[in-house]
């Protein structure tokens, strides 16, 4: 994939250290802040632990009944490419043949759901490289924050554009 190598991949700077570095520089230049954040929503818990509980259960709703998919942690949950494929399908189900997929093809279905999110306007935060050098057990700090994203891109911005169409209307029939 073009424009997702970096170069050495994550052990040859420092293991997930490295990588998630050069995740956070890739968020920043996305626009996003660098950090593992949460958008606060009207009196939505804010502290670490039950933004990761709130994100997790939304990746457990989002991918409920796809097959080969079990997600209960933000690393080796993640590490196949499955769970990434099956979030991207559950909204955007014409971008990827979830049933063509192959768990045992990890490469393959990084590629698919990254391409699948970045083409929909998705920031490119993840590397192939990098996850697939990650083993079974990505960095969950690097997967937390990519779903955060697709989180924020999924959900929160429609929601806002929304609100904001909604409001716009009300103001024109006043």
């Amino acid at each position: 994939m073009s424009g997702r190598n970096v170069r050495g991949g994550a052990n040859a700077a420092g293991g997930s250290k490295a990588a998630f570095s050069v995740f956070q520089q890739k968020d920043v230049a996305a626009g996003g802040t660098g950090k593992v954040t949460s958008e606060n929503t009207g009196g939505a818990p804010t502290n670490p632990a039950s933004i990761k509980e709130r994100l997790l259960g939304w990746c457990q709703q989002a991918t409920k009944g796809y097959n080969n998919v079990n997600v209960t942690n933000f690393s080796s949950s993640w590490a196949d490419g499955m769970a990434f494929c099956a979030l991207v399908h559950h909204y955007l189900p014409n971008s990827i043949n979830f049933d063509a997929l192959n768990p045992k093809d990890r490469r393959k279905n990084f590629e698919i759901a990254f391409k699948a999110a970045e083409d929909n306007g998705c920031a490119p935060l993840l590397d192939v490289n990098d996850m697939i050098e990650m083993g079974n057990k990505p960095d969950w700090k690097c997967v937390f924050t990519y779903i955060q994203s697709l989180y924020k891109h999924f959900v929160m911005m429609p929601q806002a554009m929304a609100a904001r169409t909604a409001g716009t209307a009300q103001a024109g029939n006043h």
